[in-house]
């Protein structure tokens, strides 16, 4: 490579880390604007409610999570490092409460966290796309389970219309996005060869690469199926984790109608992918469905705060982690170390 061209390569480096840590900060300071909107205080009041222990014990747990949807990720390269995708993911989804443009920062963090970390770009992106159609299939299993417990509390009720609505709206979304994301991975790999190759040269190969990753990781159907049972097995978690925080505030709610709500919450959350942290929905479709299963619009809302007040403690701290890293290394890449 000529040494304009390596020079130019690297200043183009430079500035997407620049750009990177940027978005970071427009995203941080983003978040807590919309937090204000629903509450600030109310969501750093919740701990005062939880108590400082059992707050932190409650995020340990959401950790644990995080590290379940690492392995789930990790399975699919074999030999890789757990940690390192424990990390990525645990990027992925601070980058998903807090920055902009949500699930497609959160893919753009984890998948540069991996890069960083070693990783060969084919196996980071190739490991990517087949985790997400894992953890989309794991999630449509969940949300027919919350689909049928909110269809069977409703069939004997007349007001329950736009509920019903709702949620098979849901499910609609839901089934939508997973044959989306399953269906068209090959063709648009296709399509970005094709345009990559006309712009960069050598990215049309990288993208092929990335193609026969996909082929080797379908192949070991093994790994495969493990990652989609781990999934499923961190949305029930995720979802005994909404009843542990309840029980921290004062509400004891059976653990089948809690996985029942969070699982109608997450769906709608997915549907609407658009909103960094589905701020304002969540608290909205906690209001309204939670009544229904016996948890009392109070206790809804603290829930929901509840998971505002852990995102604060462990997806901000974070993100503040990764831009450091970020700037290390726009600095070193400046001065030569």
């Amino acid at each position: 490579m000529p040494p304009e061209a390596g020079r130019g390569a690297m200043a183009r480096a430079d500035w997407l880390k620049v750009a990177a840590i940027a978005i970071t900060v427009a995203g941080l300071a983003a978040t807590l604007v919309l937090l204000g909107s629903v509450g600030l205080g109310d969501v750093l009041g919740i701990l005062g409610r939880i108590g400082i222990a059992r707050f932190v014990s409650y995020a340990a747990y959401t950790l644990l999570i995080l590290a379940i949807l690492g392995v789930a990720w990790q399975v699919l390269v074999p030999g890789a490092s757990w940690v390192t995708f424990a990390w990525a993911r645990t990027m992925r989804e601070a980058a998903t409460n807090v920055l902009p443009f949500s699930q497609f920062g959160g893919i753009v963090v984890g998948l540069r966290v991996l890069v960083a970390s070693r990783v060969s770009q084919r196996h980071a992106y190739g490991s990517i796309i087949v985790d997400q159609t894992a953890e989309l299939a794991a999630q449509l299993v969940f949300t027919l389970y919350g689909a049928a417990g909110l269809l069977l509390v409703l069939q004997n009720r007349s007001d329950g219309d736009d509920l019903r609505t709702l949620a098979l709206v849901g499910l609609g979304a839901s089934l939508a996005i997973i044959l989306a994301f399953a269906f068209a991975q090959r063709p648009m790999l296709t399509i970005a060869a094709r345009i990559g190759g006309a712009i960069l040269p050598g990215s049309a190969a990288a993208v092929v690469g990335v193609r026969d990753e996909l082929d080797q990781i379908y192949a070991r159907r093994g790994r495969v199926i493990a990652c989609f049972l781990l999934h499923l097995l961190a949305w029930v978690a995720s979802g005994a984790g909404a009843a542990i925080a309840l029980a921290f505030i004062g509400f004891e709610v059976p653990l089948t109608d809690v996985l029942v709500i969070e699982s109608l919450i997450f769906t709608l959350r997915t549907a609407a992918f658009l909103v960094p942290g589905g701020i304002g929905l969540q608290e909205g479709a906690y209001v309204l469905i939670g009544p229904l299963f016996g948890l009392p619009a109070e206790a809804a809302l603290a829930l929901s705060l509840a998971k505002r007040a852990r995102d604060l403690l462990v997806d901000v701290p974070a993100m503040l982690i990764w831009q450091i890293g970020e700037a290390r290394q726009l600095i070193g890449s400046r001065t030569g170390r």
